[in-house]
């Protein structure tokens, strides 16, 4: 275990010496591995692929996190609850269809109380319009009520961020997107566990199998041309 990295020490190595397998695999296991590295395409792109994700800011610093344990979704094996299979029915669900207005919906839903902020919402939604950055979105009456959206990097969908503000949307997006992945093989990075992603099926894993998986499944194809084609509906 090392102590965190302070970018203003390392900002002078090159970009795979600050996000490397390395840092993630060595980092602390509650606290960030990077601290102050900015929000930036290259930057998202090299944490991610290594296994390390933005997270909170503090004293006007981003953190960068390698958590031990690791929260994660199999789709597979991801049970539906009854209580949300009405709300199937109720919502309609689109892929890659308003990637701006959901990521908005977070930050401005959650004002206050997340790292979600202009930056994020402008570095994400550029790596939106370059297929990297995907998203689920749930509808009631033709308004954006809930969705999901996160990264794919090979056969891994790294989870960044949910939100709802219809009964049950969010979680219908989990389901739509598990529904849709389970055919490819898929690993859901969902980060770290709160008692939400508990009650969807997340289970934690020890970091070091996290980052193995992770580095395996990220070198293979994922099967499939475009993400919003993946999409036929609820098969429950």
């Amino acid at each position: 275990m090392v102590e965190s990295v302070e970018f203003s020490v390392v900002r002078k190595r090159s970009k795979s010496a600050i996000f490397c397998h390395k840092t993630a695999f060595l980092a602390p296991e509650d606290s960030p591995c990077v601290v102050g590295a900015p929000l930036n395409e290259a930057n998202v792109l090299a944490a991610y692929q290594c296994g390390i994700f933005p997270w909170s800011c503090e004293d006007g610093l981003l953190q960068w996190w390698s958590p031990d344990p690791r929260a994660v979704f199999v789709p597979e094996m991801v049970n539906f609850h009854k209580s949300v299979k009405p709300f199937t029915r109720r919502y309609e669900v689109k892929f890659d269809e308003d990637f701006l207005p959901l990521i908005t919906l977070c930050r401005d839903v959650r004002a206050g109380r997340t790292w979600i902020d202009d930056d994020v919402v402008r570095v994400f939604g550029a790596l939106f319009e370059k297929g990297v950055a995907h998203c689920v979105c749930v509808y009631e009456g033709g308004r954006l009520v809930g969705g999901l959206y996160g990264l794919i990097f090979g056969k891994v969908f790294c989870g960044e961020s949910m939100v709802s503000v219809a009964t049950n949307a969010s979680k219908v997006a989990f389901y739509a997107l598990s529904e849709a992945l389970r055919r490819f093989d898929f690993l859901i990075d969902a980060q770290v566990m709160n008692s939400h992603l508990a009650f969807l099926g997340a289970v934690d894993i020890p970091r070091s199998e996290f980052l193995a998986l992770n580095a395996k499944k990220q070198k293979q194809k994922s099967g499939f041309a475009k993400f919003k084609q993946t999409w036929r509906g609820f098969g429950l």
